[in-house]
């Protein structure tokens, strides 16, 4: 997995995804779609098990609820039921945990735009380029 080392982070709402970003690790290169494709199955596999992981906690954060070929699933979860959900090739539970109230934060500020509507597609530039800035400085 060493020319592939992408890390996937989504946002899911009730019925969508409402933001993803994939994220190539510091000198790792572009992703083969044969491999964007098998991440983001994944990352879909691995919403049953949130679902599971969710009713066993009260904690927002899940830590990590699926495994696959040395990559790990970790989720958050909002008060209002939406998923963080983060794929990533192992990194420490501080760290994940830092970098998912780090966008949670900025979720919050953006929920509270009165232009965004709640559970709908995240379309801001400025979150895109936040986030990006955050899952760089946590997750590279």
């Amino acid at each position: 997995m060493s020319g592939n080392q992408v890390i996937l982070f989504l946002i899911v709402g009730t019925n969508e995804p409402l933001y993803e970003a994939e994220i190539h690790k510091r000198g790792g290169t572009g992703n083969s779609d044969a491999v964007a494709r098998q991440n983001y199955f994944v990352v879909h596999s691995a919403l049953d098990l949130v679902e599971q992981a969710a009713w066993r906690t009260q904690n927002m954060y899940l830590k990590v609820v699926d495994k696959v070929n040395h990559q790990h699933v970790s989720t958050f979860l909002t008060a209002g039921n939406i998923k963080f959900i983060l794929l990533h090739a192992g990194k420490s539970e501080d760290t994940i945990r830092s970098f998912f109230n780090e966008v949670y934060e900025l979720y919050v500020k953006l929920s509270m735009n009165p232009f965004y509507h709640h559970d709908t597609p995240i379309t801001s530039r400025e979150f895109d380029r936040r986030t990006r800035a955050l899952a760089r400085r946590y997750l590279s």
